[in-house]
């Protein structure tokens, strides 16, 4: 199989339709669940597919254990692309690797105006051409999000960046308090078989009318 042929057929592609063929710059969209249900997985799987494409990708961790990030992406991609017989598969993952970025930051005491000055000095000076920004493991019960992510908003317009965040919601739903910022929230919901992918909000439409979207409980793959 050609990498053309694998992008083309990935589930993410589906997701991505559903949604305006993606965030735009300065967007920002959210993937909301209760912990375990694999906020992390659909997080890693828009990154892998940009990745594939040849895009460049930062991932912001907010998590204690960076190397159980490092592991998703080692797994998913073992599962989603190892295993389709893809033509020069370590060439891919060199490049994948090549054009990822890890920044690791602990929420207590960074502002910010700090992470996004890190982002900066990558996509700038850094020339580290990224547009896809991965947030995983913020905590959005805590600070003000309505200046936060008009911060983010603006900067990203600026800088033409489009973040993904993931949303814990096991105590409730923060994204609530500031949903006007949210260009896209998915929820993810437990059936009996498998996990579905539920478009809360995609930009002004309210539960847009979208084809089923659905993690596999076990290997938590999009399937489409």
């Amino acid at each position: 199989m050609i990498k053309e042929e694998l992008i083309a057929k990935s589930p993410v592609r589906v997701f991505m339709k559903a949604i305006g063929d993606g965030l735009k710059a300065g967007e920002v969209g959210i993937v909301a669940s209760p912990s375990g249900l694999g906020k992390t997985s659909v997080l890693v799987q828009i990154a892998l597919d940009k990745l594939l494409q040849g895009k460049k990708v930062i991932h912001v961790s907010f998590t204690k254990y960076q190397d159980h990030v490092l592991a998703w992406y080692d797994n998913l991609f073992e599962e989603s692309v190892g295993k389709k017989n893809l033509e020069d598969l370590n060439e891919v993952k060199d490049e994948l690797v090549r054009n990822r970025v890890f920044l690791k930051f602990t929420q207590d005491g960074v502002k910010v105006e700090q992470i996004l000055h890190t982002i900066k000095a990558l996509v700038t000076a850094g020339e580290f051409d990224a547009k896809t920004i991965i947030v995983d493991g913020f905590d959005f019960n805590e600070g003000d999000n309505q200046d936060r992510l008009q911060k983010v908003r603006d900067f990203g317009k600026e800088y033409g960046l489009a973040f993904w965040y993931s949303c814990n919601t096991t105590d409730g739903a923060p994204f609530k308090a500031f949903e006007n910022l949210i260009d896209v929230i998915v929820a993810l919901e437990p059936q009996k078989n498998y996990i579905k992918l539920d478009i809360v909000k995609d930009r002004a439409t309210m539960h847009p009318d979208t084809p089923e979207l659905k993690l596999d409980t076990k290997s938590l793959l999009l399937l489409a």
